[in-house]
């Protein structure tokens, strides 16, 4: 496999970290782009990770940034934003793609992996999955013979460090016997983070998968009701899940919407009222079985972790 001279944004959250490893263990050459530089510099034991301060939204350091690479990946993503108006999501999930193949193109770049989200579309429910719908547009429809999109639509990812499975163990620790759940029907089909890294890495130089979307799914679909009790399960804690209805959920994102962190907003909500699942199985072209939350969870789901 030829090695590549590629650039990471997002390479400091969930993803980018596990992404990060794996490129570095197959001898990729990374530039890591982070707001803040100190607060990662543990990425640096990755041997050939450089880490470069910036801001991403600046057009300028985009196009010196990706000088003499021949990849970028983007994984900038955010779940909540600071205000309710979808201008956080817009920013972060829009106008920064659109940024990004701009400088792109003028620095010579001719591969971009992108990173979208399962069932992003322009009519959704969500800033969430309307912003990503824009961002994956932008990226395809920039899309040409020298330059070579692919884009990935994953469900919620697990896996060691997630800030999913993570949460409600977090959360189910401090409440004492009743967990009140919004939205308990909600349906996931949870994707193992190793599998979509992979997914990422086996695409650098597959021509087949140029200017495709690939749906990112594990083998099984649960309720959200389900994924909080097994979490409780694994961390041996008696606790009533507590579903709420449509109208309590609304009323508790609206709650939750104000408090430090925004642990739950109407746009999450939103969201949820589409189920996180694919119509087909992983996609064949890369090779990999997905492995399900049974097989990976306990690793890091434990009354003592």
């Amino acid at each position: 496999m030829p090695t590549h001279k590629i650039c990471l944004l997002g390479g400091t959250g969930f993803v980018g970290r596990h992404l990060s490893a794996r490129l570095t263990a197959t001898g990729h050459d990374i530039v890591i782009l982070t707001r803040q530089r100190e607060r990662n510099r543990d990425l640096l034991v990755l041997p050939t990770v450089r880490i470069v301060q910036g801001d991403v939204h600046d057009p300028q350091f985009l196009r010196a940034q990706f000088a003499g690479r021949d990849c970028v990946i983007n994984l900038i993503g955010i779940l909540n934003e600071t205000g309710r108006d979808g201008r956080g999501f817009a920013r972060a999930h829009a106008a920064l793609p659109e940024k990004i193949v701009q400088a792109c193109g003028a620095a010579g770049v001719t591969r971009l992996l992108h990173m979208s989200a399962l069932h992003a579309s322009a009519g959704a429910p969500s800033h969430y999955l309307r912003s990503k719908a824009q961002g994956e547009e932008a990226v395809r429809r920039a899309a040409s013979a020298d330059f070579h999109v692919t884009c990935f639509r994953p469900s919620v990812i697990f896996g060691p460090g997630d800030g999913f499975l993570n949460r409600f163990a977090a959360l189910l620790r401090r409440v004492p016997g009743v967990f009140p759940l919004a939205c308990p029907d909600s349906r996931f089909q949870p994707v193992y983070v190793e599998d979509v890294v992979s997914a990422f890495e086996r695409s650098l130089d597959r021509y087949e998968t140029f200017g495709k979307a690939y749906n990112l799914c594990g083998p099984k679909t649960y309720t959200l009701r389900e994924i909080v009790a097994y979490v409780a399960r694994r961390l041996d804690k008696r606790v009533c899940i507590l579903g709420l209805n449509d109208a309590l959920s609304y009323l508790q994102a609206a709650v939750f919407e104000f408090m430090p962190g925004k642990p739950f907003s109407l746009d999450n909500y939103h969201s949820l009222q589409i189920d996180s699942v694919c119509d087909g199985k992983f996609p064949e072209v890369f090779g990999i079985r997905p492995a399900s939350l049974e097989q990976i969870a306990p690793d890091y789901l434990s009354p003592y972790s």
